[in-house]
């Protein structure tokens, strides 16, 4: 006798299911079967209804897609969201934000900002994050009860910063942190030296051999205006990347984080060593950055990711919107309609993010064998109507608006628009006491 086949904890029907990879391709008339929180089977709907199933849902007129991965971003940073708006980049960190940040972050603050960030990536189609923000434990703990997947990035700089008062301090949390988490299925830590500029040779030596002995990735602002170069050839005689390059930290584990600044010598030194950017482009645009020359890295075979940055600068977390402007911008830089096409602009949504992140074996795709992690996006609205191309649709047409459904690892997290796991009336009443604490109204 043959063995009966496992049922599928779950079977999902779309109108439209987009894997990712295979690059390009969109199948209709599909299903998709989970088992234990992975992907279990892709095929025909008719025969995924002949499997015996513990739940079959419907999703007429979506389109499915792997979760979205916002690949740089600063959660808690949710709480200053328009607390300095039009400002240059060092105007509105020296005079405005690194101030805010040493009067008002503490444990509670980050707590209370990770989650409203957790709530708004989610009812935007996120299922994974990485976050660059002061007391990472914390962090952690909130995407461990929320049910995300995230890259929590330990903050490293030469001074003091909330929750490490110096760069030791700041080190010794990340190694315990990366110990603690070491097996989690959903949270992986990486460290997070800020920048060029605020961080020394010596530092940074220090956390390359760390993330060498430990495997852990490195995420770090990079190249992110005209105005850091030249400081950095100044006082290095080197560009910054060709300083990291020197110092050993370029290479696949390495997300550089804007990298508005490129020149062939740059480019070249990404190529070889394997190394990722992560694109921000509203934050670019609204600090007056520089512009992150895509399709040029994309067609030089660089892995290019994306991000929202934080809300501070952004001033949301709509990774769609980004995604969106990202294509916009790569066409007018580039000079080329074709650049960074649709169905590419996707897939740097997704499969690069978790290439960035290295945890492209996990998620980043629907096959089979990875982890459940997708999105249900609404394209029977009037304003996605007719659909000829439903990635177009997603990508050209349709807003945060249009995410119904969101899974990670199987698990629903977001059902009909609804949060499954948060509260959203006390998470705005959070944010509000918090903004009425920070512009002095309750005192």
């Amino acid at each position: 006798m043959s063995t009966p086949p496992a049922p599928f904890d779950l079977l999902l029907l779309p109108a439209w299911l987009v894997p990712v990879e295979p690059a390009g391709v969109v199948l209709q008339g599909h299903g998709i079967g989970i088992r234990d929180g992975l992907i279990a089977w892709i095929g025909p709907r008719d025969e995924g209804l002949r499997h015996p199933c513990a739940q079959v849902i419907e999703l007429p007129g979506m389109l499915l897609a792997p979760g979205l991965i916002n690949a740089h971003g600063h959660a808690a940073m949710t709480l200053f969201r328009g607390l300095a708006d039009d400002l240059p980049l060092m105007t509105w960190l020296q005079e405005h934000i690194w101030p805010a940040e040493g009067r008002w972050v503490d444990e509670a603050f980050v707590r209370d900002g990770t989650d409203l960030a957790i709530a708004e990536q989610l009812k935007g189609g996120i299922t994974c994050f990485s976050d660059m923000y002061f007391y990472p434990k914390v962090a952690a703990e909130r995407v461990h009860d929320s049910g995300m997947r995230a890259q929590i990035c330990v903050p490293v700089l030469d001074f003091p910063v909330p929750g490490a008062r110096n760069i030791d301090e700041a080190l010794h949390v990340g190694i315990e942190l990366f110990s603690d988490l070491a097996h989690h299925s959903r949270i992986k830590v990486a460290f997070g030296p800020h920048a060029p500029y605020t961080v020394s040779d010596e530092n940074l030596e220090r956390v390359r051999v760390i993330a060498d002995e430990l495997d852990a990735m490195i995420q770090m602002h990079v190249h992110e205006t005209a105005f850091e170069v030249e400081q950095s050839l100044e006082q290095h005689q080197e560009r910054p990347l060709a300083r990291l390059q020197r110092l050993g930290l370029l290479g696949p584990r390495l997300q550089t984080v804007h990298m508005t600044q490129i020149s062939e010598d740059d480019l070249a030194l990404l190529v070889e060593s394997n190394t990722s950017v992560v694109h921000c482009p509203e934050s670019n645009l609204k600090l007056a950055s520089g512009f992150c020359p895509v399709e040029r890295l994309w067609q030089a075979g660089v892995n290019v990711a994306i991000g929202t940055d934080g809300a501070a600068s952004n001033n949301d977390l709509d990774l769609l919107g980004e995604t969106r402007t990202a294509a916009l911008l790569a066409k007018a830089v580039a000079g080329s309609a074709t650049a960074l096409d649709a169905h590419r602009a996707l897939r740097m949504a997704t499969l690069n993010g978790a290439r960035a992140l290295g945890i492209q074996a996990e998620t980043g795709s629907l096959e089979p064998g990875k982890a459940a992690d997708m999105v249900a996006f609404d394209l029977s609205g009037l304003n996605q109507q007719p659909v000829y191309d439903p990635v177009s649709q997603l990508i050209y047409t349709c807003s945060r608006d249009c995410v119904r459904h969101v899974w990670v690892a199987g698990k629903p997290l977001l059902e009909d628009g609804r949060l499954t796991r948060m509260d959203e009336q006390v998470l705005r009443d959070t944010a509000m006491a918090w903004g009425r604490r920070i512009a002095g109204q309750d005192q």
